[in-house]
């Protein structure tokens, strides 16, 4: 696939994996439109992306405000009459123990990571549907594929996406519409400092992991790889990774690792 001139819309691109996805297109000559809730931030990616393709807009968008991906996907529509690939990659993480999480936060993070994820998906892939081409990717998570401490409400979020995605994939095959599942392990972003606490606040704090993680930028480069190789599903980091294979085939060396994991 040439993405030279491809419209690509990239959800929480303001900064992390999108904005590194951003950046990534746009020296691939892609036409951008970019989205998150921090526009300041979007104008900043949006001036770097312009170094290198010649043209990026901005969409501000509130996955959790359903009246926000309406309006989002309207002014899309007022300007473009093709989208190639939709990239839904906004998202909050949590650092909280379940039983002490207020279930405002449950719902919070799966209104964003979810429910605006799949409203902007159904409005693009209606689309896609008709023009009888299109990639749609759903940027999840390695917890995705199973359960983790402090993280119950994020993992229910990213096990969603993937029951959502991979019906999905099967309703839009003959309609030669793609879906790809990103499932990231440690990646170098700030998804730590605005993680929700239990009490919905923000974590504001770094974790070390996340710092010995995988570059964004090389990431990025990893899903693009994927999507112009049709891939189905796809897991990028390091040795966190492995996990998924241990719970799908050693699920007694899983619990033996989880079991032991330092919290964070």
């Amino acid at each position: 696939m040439n993405f030279n001139n491809k419209t690509v819309w990239i959800t929480g691109a303001s900064s992390g994996i999108g904005k590194a996805l951003a950046i990534a297109f746009a020296k691939k000559k892609s036409s951008l439109i970019i989205s998150a809730r921090r526009e300041d931030e979007l104008e900043k990616v949006k001036k770097e992306c312009l170094k290198y393709c010649a043209n990026c807009v901005v969409i501000p968008i509130d996955l959790s405000k359903r009246e926000s991906v309406n309006t989002a996907f309207s002014i899309f529509e007022e300007h473009n009459k093709t989208i190639d690939i939709l990239i839904n990659n906004g998202g909050i993480s949590q650092r909280s123990l379940a039983i002490e999480t207020d279930l405002e936060v449950d719902k919070r993070i799966m209104e964003v990571n979810y429910f605006g994820s799949i409203q902007l998906t159904k409005l693009v892939a209606k689309k896609m549907v008709e023009q009888k081409s299109g990639h749609i990717v759903a940027i999840s998570s390695v917890v995705g594929k199973f359960g983790f401490k402090l993280r119950s409400a994020y993992a229910a979020s990213k096990h969603a996406l993937h029951g959502f995605f991979e019906s999905l994939r099967l309703e839009l095959n003959d309609s030669k519409v793609n879906v790809l599942l990103v499932c990231p392990g440690r990646i170098k972003t700030d998804i730590s400092l605005h993680a929700l606490k239990a009490d919905g606040n923000e974590n504001r704090k770094e974790e070390a992991s996340l710092r010995e993680g995988m570059d964004a930028e090389v990431c990025a480069e990893k899903i693009i790889r994927a999507i112009k190789q049709n891939k189905k599903e796809i897991y990028i980091g390091g040795k966190e990774v492995l996990m998924v294979w241990f719970k799908r085939f050693f699920p007694w060396l899983f619990y033996k690792i989880a079991f032991k994991a330092k919290a964070n």
